[in-house]
């Protein structure tokens, strides 16, 4: 796997360690900035997390490949050093991906100066990078095909499995990626088959029929969310967890478990927004922008006709849909107290920054 960008950090983050979006780039930045280790000062433990390239300094993969040969052996280091291409759309790639400042800084010499998210979410950038530096991990693959009939019949029935042996753990020894539920429901297991010859004759112990059915994708969690959004080419390094906070503070969307649940008011701003702004609800319409802004930002676009162009036909659906709009109530729910100034129920209400506890009068 590549070392991380800040969205990668992010989904791996809140697959492994559970952290939202929020949390881990907040943990990142403590790290970035500093801890004081042996009281001579902050010393910086990563390098910057907001990011979207796979781009490693050379120096620090050249101290990589020395630390994994001290410690694994020759025969985990590739022949040369491993060159990942950035896959997200827009790749901006100012900085080089999340890495420790120093692999020779083990996360375990360190976990007593650390908090315990300052130490799970470096153990996790250190890991990672030391295996994206390390090669492949290789396996055996069997496929058995078994004939199947009643005995001294002829056997009409044909029977295959396939399975995989690990033979030499690579990167695997370090680190290994956790998965989404969604890419788990579409890889079968890996089954371990015991060794065969050819033409044995095997009794049947035991047959065990299985019906699989494709199953809806499963909601949203944050790391599919991020992951989904870089693949739209939506937001930057530095904006994917402002999103993420912001859909839930202002209640368009709740937790459940990790997963990300649209509410009514969620439901209601969507269909409002679809409606009246179609074009700049497109997918592409933000990606397209991105481009722009990143043009105007390398000096290759002037912004005024960028703006003009958005703005103009935008001021117009803006006065049209505030005229045709009608304004929506969302139901209020009552928590059980009083106003202290009135008496009267106090309610959930909804206002621009999400929800907020008034009174019903």
């Amino acid at each position: 796997a590549p070392p991380f960008t800040t969205s990668t950090m992010q989904q791996e983050a809140s697959r492994r360690l559970g952290f939202t979006a929020a949390r881990t780039m907040r943990i990142a930045q403590q790290l970035y900035e500093g801890i004081d280790l042996d009281g001579s000062g902050p010393v910086g433990l990563i390098t910057y997390m907001r990011t979207d390239s796979t781009n490693v300094a050379e120096q620090a993969q050249q101290e990589a490949r020395q630390y994994i040969a001290q410690r694994y052996g020759e025969s985990f280091l590739p022949p040369q050093p491993p060159v990942y291409k950035t896959k997200t759309k827009g790749a901006q790639e100012a900085h080089e991906a999340i890495r420790p400042t120093s692999v020779f800084r083990e996360p375990d010499s360190i976990k007593d100066q650390l908090t315990r998210d300052q130490y799970r979410l470096y153990q996790l950038i250190w890991q990672r990078f030391i295996a994206s530096q390390m090669p492949p991990a290789l396996y055996d693959t069997v496929a058995v095909e078994i004939e199947a009939g009643p005995p001294e019949m002829p056997r009409p029935y044909l029977f295959r499995a396939t399975g995989s042996t690990l033979r030499f753990p690579g990167f695997l020894i370090v680190y290994e990626e956790a998965r989404d539920e969604d890419t788990q429901q579409e890889e079968e297991p890996a089954q371990q088959i015991p060794p065969l010859e050819v033409g044995e004759v095997l009794d049947l112990v035991q047959l065990i029929p299985e019906q699989h059915f494709t199953q809806p994708p499963p909601r949203y969690t944050e790391a599919t969310l991020v992951r989904a959004l870089e693949e739209y080419g939506i937001g930057r390094p530095s904006t994917y967890a402002p999103i993420l906070a912001t859909i839930q503070q202002r209640g368009y969307v709740r937790r459940e478990g990790r997963r990300l649940v649209p509410t009514e008011l969620g439901f209601l701003v969507n269909d409002l927004l679809v409606e009246h702004f179609p074009e700049v609800m497109d997918y592409e319409f933000t990606a397209q922008m991105e481009e722009q802004l990143d043009e105007i930002a390398a000096g290759r676009r002037e912004w005024v006709p960028v703006v003009r162009e958005f703005y103009i036909p935008f001021a117009r659906q803006l006065e049209e849909a505030e005229r045709r709009i009608e304004k929506v109530e969302v139901e209020s729910t009552e928590v059980g107290r009083n106003c202290p100034e009135c008496g009267a129920p106090l309610t959930v209400r909804w206002g621009r920054y999400g929800k907020f506890i008034g009174c019903s009068r």
